[in-house]
């Protein structure tokens, strides 16, 4: 199905090495990956003996033709299991459009197709549908300014630049005029994100749906990508369409990382933060469900100290609900398996101020895992002369089951969340 293509299927925190494992690293598979980390590091992995070791991102690195998948995992099913990988690949998958990044204009089956392959080919899939939308409808056009020599008086005559030319070519004009057509910068964008899939894409399904692309798509101008290019782009009521192609134009530009030694281990690096992934899956989860009464925001901060002179620190929980009312209850998400052991000390602490500064009734850490589990726990009098007294201050463990299909999960976590919340 692929074209010279070795792929990897890893999890969060597993390692790759030479000469050891079921999947083996090539020695120049980890130079590729060295020279990426760099002096300066990485936060998808880090650097061990002839290896490396992922860290909690999730999602897909590919070096020169090797792609690596990196799933999540919240249990301890047999992570060798190809049925266990597929699972986890659906669950990743399944978040990500719960969370809005693959809202799409053209919806359809054949992304499930695609599923078996790895994350990287739905991206381009999702870009290409994408672009074939855009087509179908009509590329938008927009005013731009030009200058050259012309045969007929078009626009604002360029005396200095008209003399120089065309002292012997008297029938032409150097002018300035506006053109109305599709050369502009959006364009110019997508472009260059077709002609990059089409140079690193390995998925034989997708190469004759981007070759014909490229063949309807007007060819266009380079353009140096960087982030100020992306910010500068106001879409307006013509151009809001090419939204989600831009955002994924730049998810891809951004994070390619060419080899320009040797030219044979660029790197595209699409890595998620899983902890911020289910903060998000968490949040969108209560906000679809949530009754008319409740409140509910999303990051939201107040100060926390201030020095003498400098800048103040904050404080940032995760979700907080019903601020400013005698129900506040605030909540902190935590992508990990606590397997029966306690909360980390810090994350206890964390919330006991998440308590006092928001005046909360109560605060709950919430997790992934194989079991619905709601644990509440107190603090202790830190008022009373007695170390061993026990205060009224709670806070809860909330284990939420991973569940394959993605709306059961969401309404799981709703009822859980809810359950506790309502439980005064």
């Amino acid at each position: 199905m692929r074209k010279g293509k070795e792929s990897f299927t890893v999890f969060e925190h597993d390692c790759l090495r030479i000469g050891r494992g079921k999947q083996k690293l090539t020695n120049e598979q980890l130079e590729a990956l060295q020279l990426f980390y760099g002096e300066n590091g990485v936060p998808f992995y880090s650097l061990i003996h002839h290896g490396v070791r992922f860290n909690e991102y999730v999602g897909v690195i590919q070096v020169g033709k090797t792609v690596i998948e990196v799933l999540p995992k919240a249990d301890k099913a047999n992570p060798n299991d190809e049925s266990v990988k597929t699972t986890w690949r659906n669950v990743l998958i399944s978040m990500l459009y719960a969370v809005g990044i693959f809202d799409i204009h053209a919806p359809s089956n054949s992304n499930l197709r695609l599923r078996s392959n790895s994350i990287l080919d739905l991206y381009f899939d999702l870009f290409i549908k994408e672009i074939e939308y855009l087509l179908h409808r009509g590329l938008v056009k927009k005013y731009r300014k030009t200058s050259g020599n012309r045969s007929a008086l078009k626009g604002s005559i360029q005396f200095g630049k008209h003399i120089s030319q065309n002292l012997v070519h008297q029938e032409r004009f150097y002018v300035r005029h506006t053109i109305y057509d599709t050369q502009h910068d959006i364009h110019a964008i997508l472009y260059k994100a077709l002609k990059l899939l089409s140079f690193i894409n390995t998925n034989v399904q997708l190469s004759s749906r981007l070759g014909t692309l490229l063949l309807d798509f007007p060819e266009l101008y380079d353009i140096k990508i960087s982030e100020y290019l992306f910010d500068k782009i106001a879409l307006d009521r013509k151009t809001e369409p090419y939204r989600k192609a831009l955002e994924i134009a730049k998810l891809i530009l951004l994070n390619y990382h060419p080899d320009v030694k040797k030219g044979t281990s660029n790197v595209l690096a699409l890595m998620f933060d899983m902890n911020l992934l289910w903060e998000r899956f968490v949040y969108v989860s209560l906000r679809k469900h949530k009754l008319a009464n409740t409140s509910i925001a999303s990051q939201n901060t107040r100060n926390f100290w201030k020095p003498q002179s400098g800048y103040r620190s904050k404080m940032k929980p995760d979700i907080v609900l019903n601020k400013g009312t005698d129900k506040c209850l605030v909540l902190d998400t935590k992508w990990k398996n606590l397997n029966g052991y306690n909360p980390s000390p810090e994350d206890l602490r964390q919330m006991f101020v998440y308590m006092k500064y928001y005046g909360a009734k109560k605060v709950a850490l919430v997790y992934p895992g194989v079991e619905n589990i709601n644990q509440s726990g107190q603090y202790y009098d830190h008022s009373s002369q007695d170390s061993m007294h026990l205060s009224n201050e709670e806070c809860s463990v909330i284990s939420i089951k991973v569940e394959k299909d993605v709306k059961a999960w969401q309404k799981k976590i709703y009822e859980n969340i809810s359950q506790w919340f309502y439980h005064f």
